[in-house]
């Protein structure tokens, strides 16, 4: 019970950064570069060093790991480009690249991510109460961001604000509904490594091929640039520091 209860605070972390994107919206360029040097951070501090790690302690090959890494940067891709085909009819109401559908892709993808955040910080009580809480405090603090994110993927392909806030809910949700499901089950160390590739290679795909350059299309500035930067070493310090 323990897992369920800190995962609460999850809730108002995700929640807060969401509904700091929405407050913001006339200053969305901004927020996507931030937003993308957050999750290239979250990639490369975060994600690959813990599938490093749980591959060398179980003597696992990173091989497969890194084919799911660039599976799901592909399949990401694909699904993107199969929205706007399939939606092309709309071409003339949104810009290239901007299509409701794939906001909500995106964003649902950062929810079952969510999801899985609750589910370590379930395993990690399995383990012991001090790994449990440690885990705990790690993804709360990055849950801001998850929040931010989630909005802002929304926002950038032309959701309504509406539309955003009911997936900064789900987004916020889904950490208790993660969290509650390890009374339940388990997941192997064998398929978690695969799905930190696999998620790995989803936020690189929405961090340096869609939001970056969909930020610097029209406001390309030093501002933005210094602001990604500020993303990466947010996320650097988050994880030396929890």
């Amino acid at each position: 019970m323990e897992a369920v209860l800190l995962s609460f605070f999850t809730f108002i972390s995700t929640f807060s950064g969401g509904i700091f994107a929405l407050k913001n919206k006339d200053k969305l360029h901004l927020i996507m570069s931030l937003t993308a040097g957050v999750l290239m951070g979250v990639v490369f501090f975060d994600l690959m060093p813990e599938i490093f790690n749980l591959s060398k302690n179980n003597n696992f090959d990173v091989t497969p790991t890194l084919i799911a890494l660039i599976f799901g940067f592909l399949l990401i891709h694909i699904l993107e480009k199969f929205a706007l085909i399939h939606n092309r009819r709309h071409e003339e109401e949104y810009a290239p690249h901007r299509h409701p559908t794939v906001g909500l892709i995106n964003a649902s993808g950062l929810s079952f991510h969510s999801f899985l955040d609750g589910v370590g910080i379930g395993l990690g009580f399995q383990v012991s109460p001090q790994v449990g809480f440690i885990v705990a405090l790690a993804v709360i603090a990055h849950d801001f961001s998850d929040g931010l994110n989630t909005v802002t993927l929304m926002l950038s392909h032309k959701n309504s604000s509406k539309r955003a806030l009911i997936l900064l809910l789900v987004d916020a949700t889904t950490p208790l509904l993660g969290a509650a499901s390890t009374l339940l089950f388990r997941i192997p160390n064998q398929l978690l490594v695969l799905y930190l590739g696999f998620f790995a290679g989803f936020l690189l795909y929405i961090g340096a091929s869609d939001l970056l350059p969909e930020a610097h299309s029209e406001h390309s500035s030093f501002k933005m640039i210094g602001l990604t930067i500020i993303g990466v070493l947010f996320i650097f310090l988050v994880t030396r520091f929890t």
